[in-house]
């Protein structure tokens, strides 16, 4: 039996609700996070491209993509999120390069055709969230992927969300925390949604996990490193324009060494794969499972 709740992911984010806009940009350090994932899109999303932005949310790496000039296929297992993303997409102008709003769970993508995106962003962890099924869920991304297509993605981070809230953690249980190191999976609180699950990666994770799956990866940050646990510390830098950009500069070029890969909250990654062939529900001579988990 699979331990991926759709249902409860779905439900988390519709609690969520504005949160989810909001999350980004309500402080300093959710600027730097902004700010690395938002250098790796536009490195590797060409304008005109057209792209599935899977696990959108309400909507802010779908009004970078509109201003690639991008044509979006909006995807989210929220309803919440998506009226979200279509309210935010109609105020602020970049309605017009969304050809579509889809409620969809990332394992189960089978009303979008094979290769017909030109690159998948999948921000904000939908990986995380569906634990034991990421490989399903990595295969319908290479399904609908067209050959080199890149596929944009983040997961938390276990290391680098540790070190962001090592005193919160230092309440948690040693019984617990050594439960959570052991597994990477986050389940404390409720099971019905209204607490966050997820699973968080270590950066060797990660790498295993694309490599396995013929995915050749182009480039490995997190999303942020020097700044993670500095908090309200940030506000004075922030404030300082020149020193500000200074940091955001200092932050790409850490982000992305070896050494600081689980330093920050997300792990984000750039992946190709050169050769996508889909018959028959089989790919490079083994089995893809594209149905949605039971």
């Amino acid at each position: 039996m699979s331990s991926y709740n759709p249902n409860a992911v779905a439900r988390y984010f519709d609690a969520l609700g504005e949160r989810e806009w909001t999350r980004l940009v309500a402080s300093p350090g959710g600027e730097v996070k902004l700010h690395l994932h938002s250098s790796i899109l536009r490195q590797f999303v060409r304008e005109g491209s057209r792209v599935l932005d899977i696990g959108a949310g309400a909507g802010r790496f779908t009004q970078m993509l509109a201003a690639l000039d991008a044509s979006v296929v909006v995807a989210d297992i929220s309803p919440r999120q998506l009226e979200l993303n279509r309210h935010y997409a109609s105020e602020l102008g970049f309605a017009s390069a969304v050809t579509e709003w889809l409620l969809a769970d990332v394992c189960d993508l089978s009303v979008l055709s094979d290769a017909s995106f030109d690159a998948v962003v999948c921000y904000g962890g939908p990986l995380s969230y569906v634990f034991d099924q990421r490989g399903r869920a990595l295969a319908e991304l290479a399904r609908v992927l067209k050959p080199g297509g890149h596929l944009l993605l983040s997961v938390m981070s276990l290391w680098g969300s540790i070190h962001e809230v090592l005193p919160g953690v230092m309440q948690v249980d040693a019984a617990d925390n050594a439960q959570i190191l052991a597994t990477g999976d986050l389940r404390l609180g409720n099971a019905d949604g209204t607490r966050h699950h997820c699973h968080m990666f270590t950066s060797p994770e990660l790498r295993e996990l694309l490599e396995s799956n013929q995915w050749t990866i182009l480039a490995l940050s997190a999303s942020n490193c020097l700044s993670t646990a500095w908090g309200e510390r940030l506000q004075a830098v922030r404030a300082d324009e020149s020193r500000w950009a200074e940091l955001l500069a200092m932050e790409v070029r850490a982000s992305a060494q070896p050494g600081c890969l689980d330093m920050g909250t997300h792990l984000i990654a750039a992946a190709r794969r050169e050769h996508t062939t889909v018959t028959d529900g089989r790919e490079a001579g083994r089995l893809v499972v594209v149905g949605r988990p039971e």
